[in-house]
């Protein structure tokens, strides 16, 4: 994260405390507005929308216009294709259905699938449904297969795989699963899929005898006020355009399945209540989605996150969504009590990064003032040495600490050089001691705190 995270210089000998004239919401509506303008500029897209929870207090903004020239800005009502961010919603029902008993993470998927599918299985191991959940299924493809016009990436391509999607059935989804294969033994190799989310759905729907849409209004979309939020807008209802690069308008998704891979709409107003939702420490069916299953030293997805990891102040969930013409970033910092949504609507070679890059942006500007006060970023110094100090949130589960490292300027941002591994010092505290004569006196040198070596 080198050149993302905001980073606190050391200047031995000197201690400069920071002003912080203006209120925390000042602050939080000024930082919104800093990056959207510099996403804006950075993307050329007509229009960004961004959500935060912070502390228990909602704040939106909305900017550009959804269709350049029609001074049609975005609205905290407005419905945008959020793509694989309905991916967590998924596994919120996922989730909820292994709390209730009705799955069991060892199970073998095919137990929810009528019909012989004697070809889920390597080597006598079947796909279970851990593996689905953690996108370790080994499936050879998607489903429909479209490996070949995405190796044919053209102005066209979005176009030929709508119109493949607009002919797919739920009858042809089962009669092309029995051709699938697995090309190694599942549980171990990650390989990102929709065909896992599909097969979600149907097993959802068998275990609880219900559609996957009552499922996400019954459990998540009406007991949250997420009014706005669905599958199948109304009659009358309209999603924003979306464009890619050379302002070409894109079309909108289509799925004759499911949808629990990418289908929902959502408003910001609405994804700030989820925000809010994923925040809950109290929550059951939250820290199980959140949970590390595989017990991984380093990053993990629960259920269907792009990654989840440890970083300074507690754990960082989060997750991207693509449809044709626009991109939602979503986010949680779970022990800051701070989350973050924004969309452009616009899908284009670097649209992903600029908005990676913007939410953590984001979550920087907002964090200094609690990593401060909180004392997690710290050093100090002796007659001979330099002591850095990390203590993390009491709050947090230590057990996914499995390392923390020092890096900086001074060792050329090394996130696994043992030199710099801190050693545990009870209470909550990490300690490293460095040689005062490593560091040029006067000198400013810049640090973080590495947490599993890739927080």
């Amino acid at each position: 994260m080198k050149g993302i995270l905001i980073l606190f210089g050391i200047i031995l000998g000197t201690m400069v405390a920071a002003q912080h004239p203006l209120t925390q919401d000042n602050v939080t509506l000024l930082t919104m507005d800093r990056h959207a303008e510099n996403l804006l500029d950075k993307t050329k897209a007509n229009s960004v929308s961004i959500g935060i929870f912070q502390s228990r207090q909602t704040f939106t903004r909305h900017y550009g216009e959804i269709d350049k020239g029609k001074a049609n800005p975005a609205n905290d009502s407005t419905l945008f294709e959020i793509g694989s961010v309905t991916k967590i919603f998924t596994g919120t029902l996922m989730a909820n259905a292994v709390l209730d008993g009705k799955l069991n993470l060892d199970d073998d998927i095919r137990k929810y699938i009528q019909g012989s599918y004697p070809n889920l299985e390597y080597l006598s191991i079947p796909v279970r449904i851990s593996d689905l959940i953690s996108f370790k299924t080994a499936f050879d493809r998607e489903l429909p297969d479209n490996s070949e016009i995405k190796k044919r990436a053209q102005d066209s391509t979005a176009f030929l795989l709508w119109n493949l999607d607009a002919q797919y059935s739920k009858q042809q989804f089962f009669e092309d699963l029995k051709g699938v294969k697995l090309d190694t033994i599942p549980g171990v190799v990650y390989k990102y899929s929709n065909l896992s989310m599909e097969l979600s759905a149907h097993i959802l729907e068998t275990v609880y005898h219900k559609t996957y849409e009552t499922l996400l209004n019954d459990m998540i979309l009406s007991p949250l006020g997420m009014h706005d939020t669905k599958l199948y807008p109304h009659e009358g209802e309209v999603v924003a355009d979306g464009y890619n690069d050379q302002q070409m308008l894109m079309p909108m998704n289509v799925n004759h399945l499911w949808g629990s891979g990418g289908y929902l709409k959502s408003s910001i107003r609405d994804l700030v209540k989820f925000l809010n939702y994923e925040l809950d420490p109290k929550n059951k069916i939250v820290q199980e989605t959140q949970r590390n299953i595989s017990d991984s030293d380093q990053h993990w997805v629960g259920y269907y996150w792009d990654g989840i990891l440890v970083v300074e102040n507690g754990i960082f969930c989060h997750k991207q969504g693509s449809t044709y013409g626009t991109q939602t970033f979503f986010a949680v910092y779970p022990e800051l009590k701070l989350g973050i949504v924004v969309v452009v609507n616009q899908n284009a070679p670097n649209t992903y990064g600029n908005l990676f890059n913007t939410v953590l942006e984001i979550a920087e500007d907002l964090k200094v003032d609690s990593l401060s006060k909180s004392g997690i970023y710290g050093y100090r110094t002796t007659k001979d040495k330099v002591i850095f100090t990390y203590t993390y949130p009491r709050a947090f589960d230590a057990s996914l600490i499995k390392s923390v490292h020092v890096a900086g300027t001074f060792n050329g941002w090394t996130a696994d050089d043992d030199n710099y591994k801190m050693a545990t010092k009870g209470n909550h505290v990490y300690e490293l001691e460095l040689p005062k004569s490593s560091f040029n006196k006067g000198e400013t040198y810049l640090f973080k705190f590495v947490i599993n070596k890739v927080g």
